[in-house]
């Protein structure tokens, strides 16, 4: 079993940043890669970044490349999401979901929720 917990999400103006943590617990850590998600209100579950625990390889939605950076801290067992110029149409509730053998997303977090206003 594998626990998330996100955290760090809030109220920010258009063109501000929020840094999103993923705090990861349970019995064993060993993840094939960890994501973001989100949905927005009337909207399905959109992918919005990736990272690979082997080499640390990244991908991102193209909505986002250039604004977010996912990232991970291995002694903290903690992946993070670094917004920056967020747009109204960021917002969401953000999930932390991780990837235990590449067949697909096993463990989800409770999410975050963000909201950019404009």
């Amino acid at each position: 079993q594998v626990q998330l917990v996100e955290s760090g999400g809030g109220l920010v103006q258009a063109g501000g940043s929020l840094r999103l943590s993923c705090a990861a617990s349970g019995r064993t850590f060993r993840t094939y890669a960890m994501a973001w998600f989100r949905q927005a209100p009337g909207k399905e579950r959109e992918f919005v970044a990736t990272i690979r625990r082997r080499g640390g390889s990244t991908t991102y939605t193209d909505s986002v490349k250039g604004r977010f950076t996912i990232s991970r801290d291995y002694a903290k067992n903690t992946v993070y999401l670094q917004m920056n110029s967020l747009k109204p149409e960021d917002t969401a509730v953000y999930y932390c979901a991780c990837d235990l053998s590449s067949a697909g997303y096993d463990y989800w977090g409770q999410g975050t929720q963000v909201t950019v206003s404009s």
